[in-house]
């Protein structure tokens, strides 16, 4: 039985059938990664309505065994037990996702089933929608603010454009954090970890200010000193000069949430978020392949006529990084107005973000049979990330050569309205209806250094070390409406579908305030005080969706599925103030739209579906969901790096056929505290047309990125009482991914290697969880494996071949105190 969602935890529950609600998600409590002592025929009696698991992947509150949908559902204890705050850890758990954090363009990538959208490019949404407390958020520099007092975190596979409709073409990762408790309760919890010595404290106080009027106050802050360990030897300095052997960050995340039910009829929910990010500059756990020759290549600019020795040692496994400073002729002078003047002139990279998010849910019943619901979201997010792009260098003298350095100011304004109706009528027929507006402003500001001209000398009007500085303005409107109906023809077969209407247009501005003169003399370059004027996208779409699901006993499940999903184009920001834009400036209205045109990228659509069967055993102790899919998706939104021409390119891969098999399972076992859980996902996700890319090579048939034909976990859950006052814990998690390609660019791109990761811990604490003390390790192995590869920029060409590669991060042993009251 569905219900509207609701946050409150009165109405949580389905007016209908709580005790089916109940019953449902008991059984699946181990499944969901969360640990369970009681017996499925036990669970309406014992399990607190608060702790019902559920998942809302049609915007509506269904058990996960009910639901028509392949969803991996990891619940909060799960999260607090593996240290999991970043959403790259969570990979561990969801075998067909592939995270990474860090880059200079949208500042991070979520893939699944191979499907996902580049990290070097903040003009792209994300393939998968990221869903903040129902709220989606469009830009991917959210992936980097981490997270805590979760209570759940969804991860929606395949096209889920109906219910989701932004940006939703390959899936949903959807994060919903905690509400306030019935009663006052208050938590708090230490850790350090040795590894990367860093050092985590935060907590939470909740509960009820009035029998109307409840609160909930969270806060976390985390540093780590050793985030990147340089390799001894890099020429990398503090501000103050003494030698940095190692990157740090910090952050600061807090919330505050409201809930509010005044009436029977109405209850409203506010959560106010502030986060607060810092660290040693954008590039991460970015190493060097050495390539074919071996050789780690030097830095090669100005057609030879300044060299730099590499510092790398080609040990691009060892976990240890060469990123060096800047050259002191480039980052000696940045450009007025731009993100890192002044701050970057000492040569030391650093990168801040801060974001203040907040959203407001209300729901309002109609009558006893209508639900009228909103959700408003507001996101403001400020952030400057600065580094150097040849991520090695360094002179015979032992100052640091690091050149192709950059400042990019990401400024991003999104307010989001969703509006919906939802029925719940006592016949065969039920419906939602609703409507969805988005506005968001991006800019997107950077002074670069692609030619590293300043080696010759710095500018000499303006006495600027930085090639050019560029600013692009893109203001995004959508407008989306949707509707959806379920006939129920018995109380076993039901049919649901609907359709998305979305309309979505981007105006974007160019602006060049500043080339430096030595290039903007030279034909290659214009000059400076360029403005494009609006280049335009426009854009709509139909989305269908249609499932049907039978419920063959009380506790098997068969669905199947028909899906569709899109994800709009837009125009890219990565342009370089070459001649090419020149066009804009010429009096034939024709010239201008072609090299508008020139810029912009198609829509994405996906297209396919799947069936499913979600069956449980054993009085419901046993949970096994097995799903086949087959989606085709078109136009696929691909960004490469050209090393040869030191720009980013970005086009349509022309399609991308993905299939495979979802396995889930989930066993309470018959030992008291022990439960067992693991999946498996096989995915054949390759090219099914003629797609010829930067390198010449049509990769027609070739696997897909980051997407292994073989991947999975298992996961054990142990509580153990030892006494009345005390309870040992034992968990752990083994990650086992097939090999990968690295990159889109070539047939014979790098291939990341299998691996097999393990992560545990051991715990000590209180029965009722008034305190704990825990022992966590995470990549206990200290497993290295390459999530992404492209050609380093700056080789010397036919020469020259090696590469850049963004990793995981290693080992991480913590030790945890926490304590609940």
């Amino acid at each position: 039985m569905m219900t509207a969602q609701s946050t409150c935890l009165d109405n949580i529950r389905p007016r209908k059938s709580v005790r089916g609600l109940l019953l449902g998600t008991a059984a699946s409590l181990a499944f969901a990664g969360i640990a369970t002592t009681a017996h499925a025929q036990d669970a309406v009696d014992e399990i607190d309505e608060a702790n019902v698991i559920t998942v809302v992947a049609r915007k509506q509150t269904e058990t996960l065994q009910e639901v028509p949908v392949t969803v991996t559902a990891i619940g909060g204890d799960t999260l607090e037990k593996f240290q999991v705050n970043e959403i790259a850890d969570v990979v561990s758990r969801v075998p067909a996702l592939n995270v990474q954090v860090g880059g200079s363009g949208s500042g991070g990538q979520i893939s699944l089933r191979g499907v996902g959208s580049s990290n070097i490019s903040a003009s792209f949404d994300s393939a998968v929608a990221f869903d903040f407390d129902g709220v989606q958020v469009s830009t991917m520099r959210i992936v980097q603010a981490g997270f805590f007092d979760v209570e759940q975190i969804d991860v929606l596979k395949g096209p889920q454009s109906l219910f989701f409709g932004k940006s939703a073409s390959a899936g949903v990762f959807s994060i919903r954090s905690a509400n306030p408790t019935r009663d006052w309760e208050m938590a708090g919890k230490a850790s350090y970890e040795f590894e990367e010595k860093g050092y985590t404290i935060g907590g939470h106080i909740s509960g009820p200010i009035s029998d109307t009027l409840g609160i909930r106050v969270a806060a976390q802050y985390q540093d780590i000193e050793d985030y990147v360990k340089l390799a001894p030897g890099t020429p990398a300095f503090n501000p103050d000069g003494t030698i940095r052997d190692s990157r740090g960050i910090s952050s600061f995340v807090s919330r505050v949430t409201l809930q509010w039910d005044p009436a029977d009829n109405f209850n409203a929910n506010l959560k106010l978020n502030y986060i607060k990010n810092k660290n040693d500059g954008a590039i991460g756990h970015t190493d060097i392949n050495c390539g074919a020759n071996g050789v780690a290549d030097p830095v090669y600019l100005l057609s030879g006529a300044v060299v730099i020795p590499s510092n790398a040692d080609c040990k691009s496994k060892d976990g240890l990084y060469h990123t060096s400073d800047p050259a002191a002729a480039l980052a000696a002078n940045v450009p007025t107005g731009s993100g890192g003047d002044p701050r970057f002139e000492n040569g030391v990279p650093y990168g801040d973000t801060e974001i203040f998010f907040g959203r407001l849910k209300w729901d309002l019943d109609l009558s006893d049979y209508l639900t009228l619901s909103s959700v408003s979201g507001y996101l403001s997010l400020d952030a400057i990330d600065t580094d150097c792009y040849a991520y090695v260098g360094q002179f015979a003298n032992g100052a640091p050569g690091n050149a192709g350095c950059s400042d990019p100011v990401n400024k991003t304004e999104q307010f989001t309205q969703e509006l919906r109706v939802t029925s719940d009528l006592d016949g065969m027929f039920n419906f939602m209806v609703g409507a969805f507006y988005e506005t968001r402003d991006i800019d997107f500001n950077t002074s670069q250094q692609g030619v590293n001209i300043s080696f010759l000398g710095a500018d000499p009007v303006t006495g600027f070390t930085y090639d050019w500085y560029k600013k692009q303005n893109t203001k995004t409107e959508a407008l989306s409406f949707f509707a959806s109906a379920t006939l129920a023809f018995t109380d076993q077969l039901e049919l649901s579908g609907g359709l998305r209407w979305t309309d979505e247009k981007k105006v974007s501005r160019i602006s060049v305030p500043y080339v430096h003169t030595f290039l903007s003399s030279t034909p290659a370059f214009i000059s400076s005080g360029f403005f494009s004027g609006p280049i335009t996208f426009k854009d709509s779409n139909f989305s269908p969706e249609v499932s049907i699901k039978y419920q063959a006993t009380p506790d098997v499940n068969v669905y199947a599925a028909f899906k569709t999903g899109f994800k709009s184009g837009g125009i890219d920001n990565s342009a370089l103030p070459s001649n090419s834009l020149l066009g804009f400036n010429d009096p034939d209205p024709a010239v201008r739209a072609a090299v508008a045109d020139s810029l912009k990228f198609k829509s994405e659509t996906g297209l396919g579906g799947e069936v499913g069967v979600k069956a449980q055993f054993a009085d419901r102790s046993f949970t096994l969901n097995t799903s086949l899919f087959y989606y085709v998706f078109d136009d696929l939104q691909v960004q490469t790096f050209d090393a040869a021409a030191v720009q980013f390119l970005t086009f349509n891969a022309s399609q991308l056929t993905s299939q495979g098999v979802d396995v889930e399972w989930g066993w309470r076992t018959p030992v008291e505290g022990l439960n067992l859980s693991g999946s498996v996902a096989y995915t054949d996700a390759e090219f099914t047309a003629p797609f010829v890319t930067t390198s010449g090579q049509d990769l027609n048939g070739r696997q897909a990125a980051r997407a292994p034909k073989f991947a999975g976990n298992a996961a054990f859950d142990w509580s153990i009482p030892m006494g009345d006052a005390l309870e040992l814990g034992l968990n752990g998690n083994v990650q086992y991914s097939g090999s990968y390609f690295t990159n889109e660019d070539s047939l014979n791109d790098l291939r990341q290697d299998s691996y097999v990761s393990f992560d545990g811990s051991v715990s000590v604490g209180d029965p009722d969880g008034k305190w704990k003390l825990s022992l966590i390790g995470v990549n206990l192995t200290d497993k290295i494996w390459n999530n992404t590869s492209s050609g380093r920029p700056f080789l010397q060409p036919g020469v020259g071949d090696d590469l850049v590669v963004t990793q995981n991060r290693g080992r991480q042993v913590f030790v945890e105190a926490a304590f609940k009251f």
